[in-house]
């Protein structure tokens, strides 16, 4: 049946984007060129509607009398009225942050929260009180990484796909029915839509879209990955969603170092670097598809690695997390004000 809700998702994704273009085109919700963005032609945005929709269908069907799964169904819900009150006025960041926010109280006061990680040694490292704030810093965090990295045809919901792909099929190896279901139905989603948005794309998912998956996938892993995985739970997920959370920690300091608002837009991100680096549009999103993979790849060999396997393993990302730096130009290009502070604390300790 689980397959069934995939393909279902998937169907439903591909019969309302078309519909959703139409009225996002009716309606002026569109996405016009500007300095800082890569689409040379306006382009309707309301796409995470379709996504929503037929995740929607999905839930109704396969997960109408699930009650651990409502309290994420009303926190979609207002991340995607947050989403598409911002495609359509341009919300100030402070208001797309509150929308945020109420997602994730409401998701944590439906009993969903990260109580605990569990160590190399199997021993449970407690949170009490502190699961609060913890989950709630989380589900913001990824559901604002998704959205960052939302800046090329395909992106988003290509590493999106990547991440519930491998979350899923972690769950499928547990044995966890619910993750797997809510998964495919959400991966379905998720693919459909991506027929119309892979490089030239048709159509765009807006904040609408990459808000919502951000908040779903957030969601997903606190309610599977931190409570099952028996290796360091706490690095598992952190590592399937490495590539959004690196262009987003990346994000921070360039803007705290240029000392600009931390949501001030920019093109300095990744697929802007690679792009610089002479590589296509659509030679830019297979590439950052390939290292989310790769990151996805490592986190499930990690969860099956000794402790001195895991370590290495942590090395090695760590190798390729510098590379990536190198290669890009980050350091050298955006960085340079905190190069030059820190060399002179060196001249200063000489």
């Amino acid at each position: 049946m689980e397959y069934i809700a995939l393909v279902i998702c998937f169907v439903a994704s591909i019969v309302i984007t078309p519909l959703i273009k139409k009225v996002a085109l009716k309606i002026g919700a569109i996405d016009k060129p500007n300095q800082r963005k890569v689409h040379e032609k306006i382009m309707p945005r309301l796409g995470g509607i379709a996504i929503f929709l037929s995740f929607l269908l999905g839930f109704i069907i396969f997960l109408p009398d699930t009650m651990e799964a409502w309290p994420v169904l009303v926190g979609a819900t207002i991340i995607i009225i947050t989403g598409l009150l911002d495609d359509l006025y341009n919300l100030p960041a402070k208001f797309k942050l509150l929308g945020q926010l109420i997602a994730a109280i409401i998701t944590v006061a439906g009993g969903i929260t990260i109580d605990f990680i569990t160590l190399f040694s199997d021993e449970k490292l407690e949170f009490g009180f502190f699961a609060i704030p913890i989950t709630i810093l989380w589900i913001i965090a990824i559901t604002n990484a998704i959205n960052l990295i939302d800046g090329l045809d395909g992106l988003a919901a290509g590493v999106s796909s990547i991440a519930l792909l491998t979350i899923t099929g972690l769950a499928i190896s547990m044995g966890d029915y619910f993750i797997t279901l809510i998964g495919l139905i959400l991966l379905g989603s998720t693919l459909g839509f991506l027929v119309y948005n892979f490089y030239p794309a048709k159509i765009f998912m807006g904040d609408t879209g990459s808000l919502f998956l951000g908040y779903m996938i957030s969601v997903i892993a606190v309610m599977g990955l931190y409570k099952e995985v028996t290796i360091v739970s706490l690095v598992v997920p952190i590592m399937i969603l490495g590539i959004p959370i690196l262009d987003t920690t990346f994000a921070i300091i360039r803007r705290v170092v240029q000392k600009k608002p931390i949501s001030a837009p920019d093109k300095d991100h990744l697929h802007h670097c690679i792009i610089r680096l002479g590589y296509t549009h659509r030679q830019t999103v297979v590439m950052i598809y390939a290292l989310s993979a790769l990151f996805s790849i490592t986190a499930i060999v990690f969860t099956r690695s000794t402790l001195w396997g895991a370590i290495l393993i942590l090395l090695s990302l760590l190798i390729l997390v510098e590379l990536i730096v190198e290669i890009t130009g980050l350091i050298s290009e955006n960085y340079r004000p905190l190069l030059r502070w820190l060399d002179s604390g060196r001249k200063l300790d000489r």
